[in-house]
């Protein structure tokens, strides 16, 4: 269930990439259900079509998120009970980001599967590479030691824990730097591309509204389109020491425009989910962490 539910295939600016930001930051702040009608104009607030919006919704049923459901004859959706771990972790991993001190440690993941289970094996690597897992050997991965309780629940999920191990280090030891080994572990490229993408497509948005008012409407759009964008850095950087990474790493850069979108939009859009649905919210980003969290 949890491979499903933790699907990063979506193309961020998708219409389903779209559709499940808007239900992983509001759908349980509305009690975990939301009528087609006030769905279909949120997403109509993103310049998406109702025809659209609905051949969506189709694949995120799919994915085992949400459920039809009809309250006092009004057609809706439900969250369902199983995608609040999912949503829990996207909270963490967009409000509260880390980042590893001099001084965290390290988790070595190592497995060993039965040739009967091999095809765990394709599963287990892109899992391990979704939460931003770095790649030693085929069959030894590597993480910050904060990521260990994610790496289990997945080895768990699929029931290969008892053919695994995990490693808590202070500090890898390799035959020549750790910044090379670490630039050998990850796709150091592909990371800084995810950043500087981001930061191009969304530094405007950081001026919008500063010369004239925003609508709650126009904040709700600029918002979500930001976080969308924004949603799988989180995952697939896994935040690691800035003294092995290259001098001019972007990530500092792009996890401080986010910062400032969320501070400067996140309260607006809130109140435009409440205006279209009638119902109170609390700003979901409301304890967001200002910069990464270094962790020991």
């Amino acid at each position: 269930m949890s491979e499903i539910l933790d699907d990063m295939d979506s193309r961020p600016g998708s219409t389903t990439s779209l559709l499940r930001t808007v239900l992983g930051i509001y759908l349980r702040e509305l009690g975990g259900w939301i009528a087609v009608s006030h769905l279909l104009e949120l997403m109509e607030a993103l310049d998406v079509p109702g025809p659209r919006t609905r051949t969506a919704l189709v694949r995120v049923k799919k994915k085992s998120l949400l459920v039809p459901e009809t309250r006092d004859r009004v057609a809706g959706y439900a969250l369902v009970d199983d995608a609040v771990p999912m949503l829990e972790r996207g909270d963490r991993r967009i409000y509260h980001p880390r980042n590893m001190g001099p001084e965290s440690r390290w988790c070595a993941v190592s497995f060993s599967i039965p040739e009967e289970n091999r095809h765990l094996r394709h599963q287990l690597r892109r899992r391990l590479h979704w939460i931003g897992c770095g790649t030693v050997s085929p069959a030894l991965w590597i993480c910050p030691a904060y990521l260990a309780g994610e790496v289990e629940e997945i080895l768990d999920d699929l029931g290969i824990r008892e053919h695994s191990t995990l490693f808590i280090a202070e500090r890898p030891l390799v035959a020549g730097s750790l910044q090379a080994a670490v630039a050998s572990w990850w796709d150091l490229d592909a990371l800084r591309a995810h950043h500087e993408e981001f930061l191009e497509q969304h530094r405007a948005d950081a001026l919008v509204g500063v010369d004239e008012p925003v609508t709650a409407r126009e904040a709700f759009s600029v918002y979500i389109r930001s976080i969308d964008s924004w949603r799988i850095i989180p995952y697939l950087d896994p935040g690691l020491p800035a003294e092995l990474l290259p001098a001019d790493w972007p990530g500092d850069e792009s996890n401080a425009l986010q910062w400032r979108l969320r501070e400067r939009f996140s309260a607006l859009s809130t109140d435009y989910v409440a205006e279209v649905t009638g119902i109170p919210l609390l700003d979901p980003a409301r304890d967001a962490s200002p910069a990464f969290t270094v962790t020991e």
